[in-house]
């Protein structure tokens, strides 16, 4: 008997379309749809072709990780030993010539059959009589991934070729289910990967005084926080709105000798100015409309432990000369009160703006400033801050799965270019965008379309958010070279920075000379920032203060 591709089987036996085979098809149908597993689906097929069709030792071999060769991955009726035996490169035998040609192929007699080796099971282990050996290639599109393969018996009423008709059906049935598993298999692994570096991620966050981050700039914010969180020196945090400056005053206080004692904080610009004094140093009885009862404000309530403010910049001058007796005498006097009350209470203030320059319009006091800058620490932007947008939009994706009761993914190439966009709303833009991400992913997965469409969106906020990202760019850094301080005319500081490219105010008489440096660069600003010792962004902030963005 000889080796029959499908296109020499020329047999006239009439394909049987009888009960037997469409039981075999719904319940294979039936398998895939109930079956947890691609094994118990495909072993249960296999085994309906042995029970029901005499089609036995199924096997579906694919191509193995580790060598490529073909092996045995699903079978019924075969030993663990033969399983094993079952290996093929795509030029050996029968099954690898169907894996390479993605031909099916008919042996009539294995035992006249010089291509057949009789490795995966022996020939004494077969019954008496001519074994037939059928095998289909299991195709996805035009690629074959696999070979679907059975023996039986050459002289039965059931034609050969409705047993190859039988055969494809199931093919296909296993190739879905193979597909689906390999797609199961994929998302898993990319969840599995994640979780992993989320799990290492919040590991580090331990060390890190729960700061989910590994870039050197947030290590060196951090160092710097605990090297003074045991001294009474008084803090300014520095940075853009959104880069975690509540947390960072927390981490203060907690290693603090003060970390049994309250922690209370306030954003001096949520509150309206006439209701922040009350709520920073409370009120008597009497005091105004409404004082029914004497209420002690944030700094009392504070006393003993750390108060944060928030944006310190905002307070109006009478405020802040309040403050500035508080850091001095450690007393407060109620509104309405006429009497010192003693607190101790150790205070971190934090703003986006540049308190230097606000000292130079005349709205923030020197004194004040002087008070308050003892030990300022510069809070990075996320876009400065190398490797964390991958770490912190993992996590943001794994809150806003619980949060919302999904399930979703992040597609490829979404982390990439979550990692090159600048994020000028920082840490809280980001978390804004994977939580809106996941509302309007439909699939599950998160694609970098969905990301691109949200920033978009947010286009025109981050234009406004340029301009105060570059004035707090300038603002000296405690990890830079240190700056001395000079007073330029009675109330006006400036500093004068080790740093190739000083802080300057922008000045009207600048407008010439920006536009010379554009015509000498051709127009292009990044060349002539560098060739007026600015950065791009001091630059771009001048044009803007000056109105000439529209500049050539």
């Amino acid at each position: 008997m000889d080796t029959q591709p499908i296109s020499s089987v020329t047999t006239n036996a009439p394909i049987d379309t009888g009960a037997a085979d469409l039981t075999v098809v719904q319940e294979a149908a039936r398998l895939i749809g109930q079956s947890a597993t691609p094994g118990v689906a495909i072993t249960g097929t296999l085994r309906l072709m042995s029970q029901m069709l005499g089609l036995n030792r199924g096997r579906v071999l694919l191509p193995s990780d580790e060598d490529g060769l073909l092996a045995i991955r699903y079978s019924y009726g075969l030993t663990d030993q033969e399983r094993k035996r079952g290996l093929y490169s795509f030029e050996e035998g029968v099954t690898g010539k169907v894996m390479k040609t993605g031909q099916q192929a008919v042996v009539q007699d294995v035992d006249q059959e010089p291509g057949f080796l009789f490795r995966t099971v022996d020939r004494a282990t077969l019954p008496e009589g001519i074994v037939s050996y059928l095998a289909v290639p299991i195709m996805e599109g035009n690629l074959t991934v696999g070979v679907l393969a059975a023996h039986r018996l050459r002289m039965r009423p059931r034609a050969i070729n409705a047993d190859l008709v039988i055969l494809r059906i199931l093919a296909t049935f296993i190739a879905q289910i193979i597909k689906i598993n390999t797609l199961i298999e994929e998302r898993t692994s990319h969840l599995r990967e994640e979780n992993q570096e989320l799990k290492v991620a919040l590991e580090q966050q331990q060390n890190n005084h729960g700061i989910l981050g590994e870039s050197a700039a947030v290590k060196d914010a951090l160092l710097q926080i605990t090297r003074v969180a045991d001294t009474p020196v008084t803090v300014l945090l520095t940075g853009e709105s959104g880069t975690g400056k509540e947390r960072f005053s927390q981490i203060l206080h907690l290693n603090s000798k003060r970390c049994d004692q309250p922690f209370l904080a306030i954003n001096c610009a949520a509150i309206p100015e006439q209701l922040l004094e009350s709520e920073l140093f409370g009120h008597e009885k009497g005091a105004f409309t409404g004082a029914t009862a004497t209420k002690p404000g944030k700094i009392e309530l504070a006393n003993g432990g750390t108060l944060f403010l928030d944006e310190i910049g905002d307070l109006n001058m009478e405020l802040q000369s309040k403050l500035l007796r508080v850091l001095e005498g450690q007393v407060i006097q109620r509104v309405g009160g006429t009497r010192d009350v003693p607190v101790d209470v150790r205070i971190v203030t934090a703003t986006h703006k540049n308190l230097q320059e606000a000292v130079n319009q005349g709205t923030f006091r020197l004194d004040l400033f002087y008070r308050l800058n003892v030990f300022p620490v510069h809070l990075p932007p996320l876009r400065e801050r190398d490797g964390d947008v991958r770490i912190l939009a993992r996590h943001f994706l794994l809150s806003a799965n619980r949060e919302y009761g999904r399930y979703t993914l992040f597609g490829r190439g979404v982390l990439e270019r979550m990692e090159s966009y600048n994020w000028p709303g920082n840490i809280r833009q980001l978390e804004n965008v994977i939580k809106r991400a996941v509302l309007i992913a439909l699939d599950g997965n998160i694609s970098v379309s969905d990301i691109e469409s949200i920033l978009r969106q947010e286009s025109v906020i981050n234009k406004h958010l340029e301009a105060g990202q570059a004035a707090v760019s300038n603002y000296p850094r405690a990890a830079e070279p240190a700056a001395t301080t000079r007073i330029t005319e009675p109330g006006l500081v400036a500093p004068v920075a080790a740093s190739s490219r000083p802080y300057r105010w922008v000045r009207e008489d600048e407008e010439e000379q920006l536009l010379n440096a554009l015509q000498q660069t051709g127009g292009n600003k990044t060349r002539a920032a560098a060739l007026l010792g600015m950065s791009a962004r001091q630059f771009r902030y001048r044009l803007d203060k000056l109105e000439l963005t529209n500049a050539p």
